[in-house]
Formats: C-alpha cells, sequence, structure tokens
C-alpha cells in the first residue's frame, strides 16, 4: 500500500498549498498558481495569475472582481483532468452552489480529496455532489458537531406561507439567494420574490448556465408598499441589517447558524452546508484511510473515528 504523504498540503502564509503540483487550493493571497474550488469571496480571492476553475467560476468571479479576478483563468469542466506538475487533478460536483467543485489529487497511487464546501440536500440551482473514493479526505468541518442537524429546507421555507405580512429575507447573494428563489416558487407559489440589484447579476449568471426555471422581480419599493402582502424581498446582509426599525413586515435570515435567527420574527434554517450526519455519510462513501479537516472544528470527529480513522486537524 502507498504512503499517504503528510506534507502534501500544508498551510502557508498565502493558504493551503501543495508542493508537488506547486499550487494553491482556495488561496487567502495571490498567487502564481490556484485551484479555485467555488466562487464564494472565502475561498475566490482576486488577483492570482493562473487561475484553474469551473466556467462558473470564473464568470462569477470576473462578474464581481472585474480585471483583478485573474491574469488568466484555464477552465475545467467536471470531470475533466489536468496536470500539475506530477499531480493529476480532477474536478468533481460539490453541490454546493453552481459551479462548485470538490477537487482529487492523484499523487504515487494516492488519492486525496479536497470537497471545499459542500452539501447533500436537493437543490435544483446547482449540480448534484458526487461521489468518488479517496485515500485522504479533506474536509470541511463547518457543522461538524453531532448537535447540528439541518432541517428539511422543505419544511423551513415553508414557514414563510404562513404570514400576512410581506417578508424582508436575508441572505447571500451567491447560491443562498438562487435556491431560495427556487424553494418559493416551488413550496410557496402564492409569493412573489423580489431581489435587491446586488442579487440580479447572480441570477442572470445562472440563467446564463440554464438555471432559466427562476421567477422573481427586480425590487420596487413601491410594490412592497402595496396592500397585498404576498411578497418576499431577498437582501444581502448589509441592507439586511439596515432594517431593523422597519415596521410592517416580517424578517427572516436563511442560515444555518443559530446566532443569526436571533432577533427576526421566524427562524428559517437553510444552509449549504453538511451537517454532522451528512459529513458521516459522505465519509462512509469515500472510505478514506485519513480525515483531514479543515474550515471549521475537526475535534468531534476525530473523538468519533479515534479508534477507525487517523483524523488531522489542518485548521
Amino acid at each position: 500500500m502507498n504512503e499517504i504523504l503528510t506534507d502534501f498540503l500544508i498551510f502557508t502564509e498565502a493558504g493551503l498549498y501543495c508542493r508537488y503540483g506547486d499550487f494553491y487550493i482556495d488561496p487567502l493571497l495571490p498567487v502564481a498558481s490556484a485551484l479555485i474550488s467555488h466562487a464564494h469571496g472565502d475561498h475566490a480571492r482576486p488577483g492570482s495569475g493562473r487561475v484553474y476553475c469551473t466556467p462558473p467560476t470564473e464568470t462569477i468571479m470576473r462578474s464581481r472582481y472585474g480585471k483583478k479576478a485573474a491574469t488568466a483563468f484555464t477552465l475545467i469542466d467536471y470531470q475533466g483532468s489536468f496536470k500539475q506538475k506530477d499531480v493529476e487533478v480532477v474536478f468533481i460536483s460539490a453541490g454546493h452552489i453552481l459551479g462548485s467543485a470538490q477537487i482529487l489529487m492523484l499523487y504515487r497511487g494516492i488519492r486525496y480529496l479536497y470537497t471545499g464546501d459542500y452539501k447533500m440536500q436537493h437543490d435544483p440551482t446547482c449540480e448534484p455532489l458526487q461521489y468518488t473514493q479517496a485515500d485522504v479526505l479533506i474536509t470541511e468541518s463547518t457543522f461538524a458537531r453531532p448537535s447540528v442537524t439541518h432541517p428539511d429546507p422543505v419544511e423551513e421555507i415553508r414557514k414563510l406561507s404562513g404570514t400576512p405580512y410581506n417578508i424582508l429575507l436575508g441572505t447571500y447573494g451567491l447560491g443562498k439567494a438562487q435556491r431560495l428563489t427556487d424553494l418559493i416558487n416551488t413550496h410557496c407559489p402564492e409569493k412573489t420574490v423580489l431581489l435587491h440589484y446586488s442579487i440580479l447579476p447572480i441570477h442572470r449568471i445562472y440563467e446564463q448556465y440554464g438555471v432559466k426555471h427562476l421567477r422573481y422581480q427586480p425590487y420596487d419599493r413601491k410594490i412592497m408598499k402595496r396592500n397585498d402582502k404576498g411578497f418576499i424581498y431577498l437582501v444581502p446582509p448589509l441592507t439586511f441589517n439596515s432594517y431593523f426599525r422597519a415596521k410592517n413586515l416580517v424578517k427572516a435570515f436563511a442560515s444555518g447558524w443559530e446566532y443569526l435567527q436571533q432577533r427576526n420574527d421566524i427562524s428559517l434554517y437553510i444552509s449549504d452546508h453538511v451537517d454532522w450526519q451528512d459529513i458521516l455519510n459522505y465519509i462512509g462513501n469515500v472510505k478514506p484511510r485519513e480525515i483531514w479537516t479543515l474550515h471549521g472544528d475537526g475535534k468531534d470527529l476525530k473523538m468519533h473515528y479515534e479508534h477507525e480513522l487517523t483524523v488531522r486537524i489542518l485548521n
């Protein structure tokens, strides 16, 4: 059995680095060569030289960062492979948002799988999570605690049908807003989705990549003042927080984080990350020999697999 290299991925000042392929994954700072898992700002930062990513990720990065997005892009489709020095790299769908990818790295007979952010729940606005086996699973651990169970998103979104007021719905503009639009269209069909101007361009990028079924309108202040109360206004966090004195509407924020539910009129636990049981199920499918955790706290996974698997906490 080939040896797993404990230094295959290391953290440097610029982020997670693979010296065997001379590339960074979702770097924190501009670097010469970057593999980007998805277009959220904490994973896709501007200014790197050569960026490898899926086509939707490139489109979103260019929309957000313009010429500063990267010096050059190399676009990789799902299941497409390429070489970085002696490391073969394959992008696999992560199910997180449009264009999100897990990054499978093959080196000296060992398969290292970096998940990026991923989810297992159904979401028609992005490609579903794909499975592959690996010797080392490098998993996010945002909600890797036994106490965390994400509820059924359909049951959560149906809470919005029960209010007689217009709704101010806080959301992240990329990924979550498009998923919420689909959920509202499907399960609260009597409601009309209004979009903040900053979210509209992302919806249109989704349409560019085939997600054409979403029904929504640009926000108009006059609409929210009408007597009929069937409107849900999707806004980014800063705008949501600025409405703290607003009256005659219901406030909700869609997130898996408990602290973002405080002081709202309706709790809305809808997350685009895996919860504890999802992670365990995913590990069962990947069948790794080792688990490396990042983007959260891996101590509960380390305790859970204490007598079965090696669990390393990378950050």
